[in-house]
């Protein structure tokens, strides 16, 4: 198959299942089927704003280049505003949340004083892999999953179709890190779904 033709469906399939993923996400808010902390969401936008103008600095780097950054920024900023207009905007940032915010404002600094991009990037990633702890510890703690297999689904599945049209180091360890992140999240809820499978068994014998 031609090389540029993949990296068309490549760059159309993650646009079009991050758009259906913020749909999804924000129809659930709306909906207050489900009540996602206002404060994350917002860490996460500037988060992933500084990982992707780090990579566009990097290089001659286009938007498209980084298919997964670029429309996970996009995401990220709409549930945010979804959130405040539809949910529960009044959650205070948790202690968590304030910690991972001055890590960001520290790496901002670093890179406003370095220039140095790639461990600007680098140091961002750290972050947002950071940022999944709080919902690896409720999964592993409380043995509840109050997650969407389906979006989570959807966003495994956009990372992996990115590499194809990924362009730089930087792009690629985007990718690869929200690959691992979500792996790891899944196996954790289909642990969760397994133990109480494994109840229910026990109980009805």
């Amino acid at each position: 198959m031609n090389e540029n033709l993949i990296r068309q469906i490549s760059i159309g399939s993650v646009s079009l299942l991050n758009l259906a993923i913020t749909f999804w996400y924000c129809r659930l808010t709306y909906k207050q089927k489900i009540k996602p902390a206002l404060a994350m969401w917002i860490f996460f936008t500037i988060a992933v704003g500084i990982s992707l103008t780090a990579y566009l600095k990097s290089d001659h780097f286009s938007l498209l280049d980084n298919i997964l950054n670029t429309t996970d920024l996009a995401l990220t900023a709409i549930v945010s505003i979804a959130i405040y207009l539809f949910g529960d905007h009044t959650t205070r940032f948790s202690r968590f949340d304030k910690g991972c915010l001055m890590a960001v404002l520290v790496i901002v600094l670093f890179w406003f004083i370095t220039k140095n991009h790639f461990v600007t990037h680098a140091l961002t990633q750290g972050i947002l892999v950071i940022a999944y702890f709080p919902v690896i510890s409720r999964l592993w703690k409380t043995r509840e999953n109050g997650e969407s297999f389906f979006i989570w689904i959807g966003m495994l599945l956009a990372p992996v179709l990115s590499l194809l049209s990924s362009k730089g180091i930087l792009a690629t360890i985007y990718s690869v890190r929200a690959i691992v992140c979500i792996l790891i999240l899944l196996m954790l809820m289909l642990r969760v779904e397994y133990l109480k499978q494994k109840t229910v068994c026990v109980r009805t014998k």
